[in-house]
């Protein structure tokens, strides 16, 4: 999203477009007081939907502090581990705007390379070099939309299908979209909806006459929201590996995180993220 809304909105040459390069101590600010809001109320809705067996974890919790104990204290080479991370952390947050989140990914991917912590071969066969691609593919996918006026038409399209339902504006739109892509990021990755869905979107915002930045921001938060799907993201893939969970348990509390998530969504779109657009 923060590609294409530079992609789409900025020029070099009109200082009043500067507010569509979006850096990453920006997108904290927009995004992290979500999550905040978000996850004691999720939280609850865990807990409400599936009754916990154990009232406590104390056994748990002391067979893992006697193998945290067991394993010892850190190696240096796990301090640079760190140290690395940190680094890279304090650039996305300081200098992602001037160099772009991921050349200092690679920075961060090429620093452990140096200090020996990984081998190349364990790069090479543990990356998925197809997700690689396959993200490649698709934001090419919206600027191609972009040029062609694929993404126009499309957003014209739906702004007309969405007009009788009094949400081709405002925050009917506004919800209209974050369902759409609750949808969308439930059948594939979160990443790959948006860029699938961003340039439809900003082009929507364009024709609509709403902000760009809100729009896209809705996109990008509710793209989050893949909890009805074992395949929706990594994390619902990984619970449902262990062996405990049917996927009907996902559809069971999904529907309900999805709800809250997008209702909490449109309370901050309408009410905080246009403080900070001001």
């Amino acid at each position: 999203m923060i590609g294409y809304w530079k992609e789409f909105f900025f020029d070099p040459t009109n200082p009043e477009t500067q507010k569509y390069i979006i850096d990453y101590v920006r997108w904290m600010t927009y995004a992290y007081p979500m999550f905040l809001l978000q996850l004691p109320v999720v939280t609850g809705i865990l807990f409400l939907t599936f009754k916990p067996e154990y009232k406590t974890l104390g056994r748990a919790v002391a067979k893992l502090r006697v193998q945290v104990e067991m394993q010892g204290p850190l190696h240096p080479s796990d301090w640079v581990a760190i140290l690395i991370f940190f680094l890279v952390l304090v650039g996305w947050i300081f200098f992602s705007q001037d160099l772009g989140m991921g050349t200092i990914a690679i920075m961060g991917a090429a620093g452990f390379l140096v200090a020996g912590l990984v081998r190349w071969e364990d790069l090479n066969s543990g990356v998925n070099w197809g997700v690689v691609l396959l993200y490649a593919a698709a934001i090419s996918l919206g600027v191609e939309m972009k040029e062609t006026g694929a993404a126009e038409w499309i957003a014209v399209t739906f702004l007309a299908a969405m007009k009788p339902l009094g949400a081709d504006h405002g925050l009917g739109l506004w919800a209209a979209i974050s369902v759409l892509t609750t949808g969308v990021t439930n059948t594939m990755s979160n990443g790959a909806a948006v860029a699938v869905l961003g340039p439809i979107v900003l082009k929507v915002a364009s024709v609509a006459g709403e902000s760009p930045i809100i729009l896209g921001f809705i996109t990008a938060v509710s793209s989050a929201f893949a909890y009805l799907t074992v395949v929706g993201t990594p994390a619902c893939t990984i619970v449902y590996a262990s062996g405990y969970l049917k996927t009907t348990d996902f559809l069971k509390v999904g529907w309900r995180m999805a709800v809250v998530s997008i209702i909490l969504l449109l309370v901050a779109a309408d009410f905080y993220w246009p403080f900070l657009e001001n």
